[in-house]
């Protein structure tokens, strides 16, 4: 899989930098060509003179040196992935801001290749709002965010913040260099549904739920990466995607939803419904923002939205492969399974509001696949990237039957 690939590895000022040596010896023994750019504050934490001697090759550090100035537009172009590994809290902020004081993050933003980041940071600093923030905005982007682990820390707390295991970093790279590989969806076109909607109540309230569109939009970005047509139909969600291939369409109400997807369904060949659709809309929706009253309790009136799985899957034709997601609390496989019948879809993608690490918000998800033939698989927990990698090499097995 690495075999001939060219790996840019930028390194940052982070203790987890001492990682980054295991790193490049597992990437060079995997066949790959590494050079190395490291910023100033990473030489305190480890050695160019060590990280040459793996790479076998010169490790790049300053804009220029004497009268050499070093090329970053031929190094983004050069690469075949730059990969930050450890990605600091501060070279974050200065990446979600476009700012540009060293020579990785002038590589960063002439790179044309893909970006993929493995943070390293103390807990307190991986949940603070600004560091939120930051990843989401480097998310936004197009960039892979490679999850934390949890453990022992520098500080000696326990938690999350710990840069992934070089051997994890090894395994994302890999499937995101196969998936490159994998054209096999190039003439089709796929409809994806992703993130919450909103159902008002009155001008400024409505319901709605925790989704935040991740794993949609994972689903998008590996079906656009195989060659397909995607048409995202997305959620009210801070998330945006700019890979060519996918064509986003904004939605707010599971109204707008299924009128979008059901529009845009004729000329799919495949449909994977992962949005978390409202189930329930207010019948009336009061013009003006709704005042306390001197009553301590407050009645609204739901009336079901359209099912939008089950309308497709109504009007579905030969060829078509439609996929739908089950979020459950309980007896999770006996309503999957009851969807699937019900909604006369392909594949349901099943996965528990229970499980820590999946669901809602997160970076990672723990799926089971149930086919309509009765097959099932069953997945260990891993990233979005590569669950939605698992879900679509399903649906390509039954594209081409």
């Amino acid at each position: 899989m690495f075999q001939g690939k060219k790996i840019l590895l930028g390194v940052t000022g982070s203790i987890a930098a001492y990682k980054s040596l295991l790193l490049v010896r597992l990437l060079i023994r995997e066949g790959a060509t590494v050079k190395v750019i490291q910023t100033p504050a990473s030489r305190d934490f480890v050695t160019p003179l060590s990280l040459s001697t793996l790479s076998r090759n010169p490790v790049l550090s300053d804009l220029s040196t004497a009268d050499t100035w070093a090329n970053h537009v031929e190094l983004g172009r050069w690469a075949d992935i730059l990969l930050i590994a450890p990605l600091s809290c501060n070279t974050l902020a200065k990446m979600a801001q476009g700012l540009c004081d060293n020579l990785l993050l002038a590589t960063y933003l002439s790179a044309v290749c893909p970006v993929v980041v493995a943070p390293a940071m103390d807990e307190d600093m991986w949940r603070h709002p600004s560091t939120r923030a930051n990843l989401e905005r480097l998310r936004s982007f197009g960039n892979l965010i490679i999850p934390v682990g949890n453990g022992e820390l520098a500080s000696g707390l326990h938690g999350e913040g710990r840069m992934a295991e070089p051997e994890e970093i090894l395994d994302f790279v890999g499937v995101m260099l196969k998936a490159g590989t994998d054209r096999d969806l190039v003439g089709k076109r796929a409809l994806v549904t992703a993130g919450p909607t909103y159902e008002a109540i009155d001008p400024v309230r409505f319901i709605s739920n925790h989704s935040s569109g991740k794993m949609g939009i994972a689903l998008a970005e590996e079906l656009a990466g195989r060659g397909a047509e995607v048409d995202l139909v997305l959620g009210p969600s801070a998330l945006s995607v700019h890979q060519q291939g996918i064509t986003t369409h904004r939605v707010i109400s599971a109204a707008d939803m299924y009128k979008v997807s059901m529009e845009s369904f004729s000329r799919a060949d495949i449909a994977i419904m992962s949005a978390a659709v409202a189930d329930y809309t207010p019948v009336e929706v009061a013009a003006e923002k709704i005042k306390k009253s001197g009553s301590d309790s407050l009645m609204l009136e739901l009336t079901r939205t359209k099912d939008i799985l089950k309308s497709l899957g109504d009007i579905k034709k030969k060829g078509q492969v439609l996929v739908g997601f089950a979020l459950e609390t309980k007896d999770e496989k006996a309503y999957a399974l009851g969807k699937l019948q019900t909604k006369n879809a392909d594949l349901i993608v099943l996965n528990s509001a229970r499980e820590e690490g999946a669901g809602f918000g997160v970076d990672t998800n723990k799926i089971t696949i149930f086919s309509k033939d009765g097959k099932e698989w069953a997945y260990e927990q891993k990233p979005k990237q590569q669950v939605a990698k698992d879900i679509v090499d399903q649906v390509v097995k039954l594209l081409y039957v």
